[in-house]
């Protein structure tokens, strides 16, 4: 049957970590409703997840869930999918004339699958090398953050975080590696509880297989305090 089909070829999709787009899919109403009334639609639709599951939502521990569950969707763990959370990114004179490569190393990601709603957690590796600009430190996590507070497929992520780092700056110049596990394959499915994965982007001179090779052995060195 043909529905039958289609259905198969959606849970492919998913399964085989395919992504459609280096953008996040987004509809042209995405914010037409207010957070507040969005948490009060996706608190209804959890209710009924959960008393579909047979769940009993007057129990004491289970009756706020589907209220938390809502907050936590909007404010949270998706509040990257609003351009108004994207933060500020001053970019500021490189007056001391650093000309060598930048790396921030081992950033946390907390993402979410998009294909199954499932967590993503692992480091990413971010770096740079200016043209004349440098921006703040702290504004490569947040942009870590922001791009990963929404559905996401690692290798959009990735490329997000490149593209909105060479806007930014002003240059190519931008690189970027995730390694990340994924709950969808951790937890579900093939259940491999050790395998991660791992995407990198790389533009401008970071393409030149010297300059890869000395951000790679960046990433390697041990930090110790």
């Amino acid at each position: 049957m043909k529905i039958e089909s289609d259905f198969n070829d959606i849970d492919a999709i998913g399964d085989d970590h395919i992504g459609t787009s280096s953008d996040t899919p987004l509809r042209a109403d995405a914010f037409k409703l207010s957070n507040t009334e969005k948490i009060e639609s996706i608190k209804t639709d959890v209710k009924h997840i959960l008393e579909t599951l047979g769940l009993d939502l007057n129990d004491d521990s289970l009756k706020g869930t589907p209220n938390r569950v809502a907050k936590m969707f909007v404010n949270e763990i998706f509040s990257g999918l609003n351009p108004k959370n994207k933060p500020s990114a001053s970019t500021f004179d490189n007056k001391y004339k650093y000309g060598e490569m930048l790396v921030e190393k081992n950033i946390t990601v907390y993402s979410t699958c998009e294909h199954h709603l499932l967590p993503i957690v692992g480091r990413a590796h971010i770096a740079y090398i200016s043209n004349g600009t440098v921006v703040g430190l702290s504004k490569m996590n947040r942009i870590v953050d922001y791009y990963s507070k929404r559905p996401q497929v690692q290798e959009r992520l990735t490329i997000q975080i490149v593209k909105e780092l060479q806007d930014v700056l002003g240059t190519d110049d931008v690189a970027c590696i995730i390694d990340a596990k994924h709950l969808c394959v951790n937890s579900r499915g093939i259940r491999d509880i050790e395998s991660s994965t791992v995407t990198s982007e790389f533009g401008g001179q970071f393409n030149k297989k010297e300059t890869r090779r000395e951000l790679l052995d960046y990433i390697k060195l041990e930090t110790k305090f």
